[in-house]
Formats: structure tokens, C-alpha cells, sequence
């Protein structure tokens, strides 16, 4: 029997390609530009080179931005995960007055434009003269990344059976035990899910970095902006690959770890 044509399906199905191909079309422009052996954007691509992943990783410049950026990063993603797991908790357990408004003012980083953050964190180390030390960058990235792993955890904790933790208090039990052996193994995903959000957000963090890099350092985007004021050639595009199979590397990471794809309702 000759299967009908089904319109509503042919334009789902229709959108959500224009929709992913809209998405991954500057990833695909990018890798050209990575690989074509000119120094500028041309189409269709002349050869493929690595010149310009050498020119990357050899520049000194290039390398210590990208190690900073990293371990400002990794710090984050630990205090991320601290913070946003402990007042996800809280606002989820601790029976707080106007918990839905604690969660809106944690939320509401997310709301206001990073550059304004930035601006405004700038402004209050120098009140406080404090400079830009490494420690204030990690906190303004911090600031923006904690959303993240509190979005993700509370999803968690709506959807936590609580008599699980009930059934291991009542064999005995004690309150921190139950903590470290039932309830963060069973929020831990969403922890770790808000913590990969976190790294990716602070490694390619930029506006709030233009604000607070040390005098001595600069982040990997901050670099890259500077770069481009006087020259654009695939050592730009070769740095954003990078970046992006780093982001790909730390997910399939933790999906071989945790297993996300049992979470992907988060």
C-alpha cells in the first residue's frame, strides 16, 4: 500500500534541518577557514593545510591565554558545582521563605548582559582596590556559571523520590551518610551536567574577561579579539577549533562517565 504523504511532517522535519543546518553552518565556515591554506576566507577551499594549528600552538602568546583560560575555567566548574549544588539543595529542601525569589535573584545573572557584569565588577575591585588579581576573574566567571548547575540540579531535586533517603534513614543511617551515599549520587548528574555548562562558559568567556584579565595575563578570547584588530588569518579559526573540540571532548567525557544521555530532560 502506497504510504501517504504526510505535509505536517515533511515541514517538521524541513524546519528542523533549516534549524540545524543555520546552527552548525558557522562551525563548517570555521573548519574551512582552519584548513584552507590562504590567509583569508575564500570558497570553495583552495587545499588543506596546518599551518595555521602550528602557528597556534607554537605562539607563546596563543598558549599561555589558552592555560589560563583553563585553569580559570576548571576552577570554576569546582566552585560552580559547590555553590550551585548547595543552594539548589537549599532552596529545594530548606523549606525557605520566598524560595521562589532566592531562585530568580540566583537566576538573574543569566538575565543581564555579560558586558554590564563585567562593567560593573570592574568598577567594584577598584572601589574595594583590589586590581585584577586571577581570583577576582574566576569570581566574576563564577557568577555568570553558578546559574547553570542550579538550573540543572533543581531539575534534578523536582524529580527527586525522597523515600529512597527515608528508606536508608530509617536502616540506620545517619543524616551525612545518607547525604554522601543516596542523595549526591542521585543528583550528581545534573551537578556534573550544570558543571560542563559552567567550564564551556567560562572558557570562552569574553566580555567579562575584557574587564578583569590580570595586567600580566589574558584569556584565550581576549587574546583573540586583540589578535583580530590587526590581523585575520586561519590562526583565528584554529584557535576557535580547538576551543570546540575541547568543549566536545569534556562532554563525551562525562557521558562515558556519568552517562548524560539518560538525563537529556535536564
Amino acid at each position: 500500500m502506497k504510504r501517504r504523504f504526510d505535509l505536517g511532517n515533511a515541514a517538521y522535519y524541513t524546519l528542523n534541518g533549516a534549524i540545524l543546518t543555520f546552527l552548525l553552518a558557522p562551525i563548517a565556515i570555521v573548519t574551512v577557514f582552519a584548513l584552507n591554506p590562504t590567509p583569508y576566507i575564500s570558497f570553495p577551499p583552495v587545499g588543506v593545510t596546518w599551518r595555521w594549528f602550528d602557528k597556534f600552538l607554537s605562539s607563546p602568546e596563543f598558549m599561555d591565554a589558552f592555560w589560563l583560560s583553563f585553569r580559570v575555567a576548571l576552577a570554576v566548574l569546582v566552585l560552580s558545582m559547590l555553590i550551585g549544588g548547595l543552594c539548589a539543595l537549599a532552596l529545594a529542601r530548606g523549606n525557605l521563605p520566598g524560595a521562589r525569589l532566592l531562585t530568580a535573584f540566583f537566576m538573574s545573572p543569566l538575565m543581564l548582559p555579560a558586558i554590564l557584569t563585567g562593567l560593573a565588577l570592574f568598577q567594584l575591585y577598584l572601589i574595594l582596590d583590589i586590581g585584577r588579581p586571577v581570583w577576582g576573574l574566576i569570581m566574576g566567571h563564577t557568577l555568570v556559571a553558578v546559574p547553570y548547575v542550579l538550573r540543572t540540579t533543581l531539575a534534578v531535586l523536582h524529580n527527586f523520590d525522597r523515600r529512597i533517603e527515608e528508606a536508608a534513614a530509617v536502616h540506620g543511617a545517619t543524616p551525612t551518610r545518607v547525604f554522601f551515599e543516596v542523595t549526591l549520587p542521585l543528583i550528581q548528574p545534573g551537578v556534573m551536567a550544570g558543571g560542563i555548562f559552567a567550564f564551556i562558559v567560562s572558557f570562552d568567556q569574553f566580555p567579562i574577561s575584557l574587564f578583569l584579565v590580570p595586567p600580566r595575563g589574558e584569556t584565550l578570547p581576549v587574546v583573540l579579539f586583540n589578535y583580530m584588530k590587526f590581523d585575520l588569518d586561519g590562526a583565528i579559526a584554529a584557535a576557535s577549533m580547538v576551543s570546540i573540540l575541547m568543549a566536545v571532548s569534556v562532554v563525551v567525557l562525562l557521558e562515558k562517565v556519568i552517562g548524560l544521555k539518560a538525563y537529556v530532560k535536564l
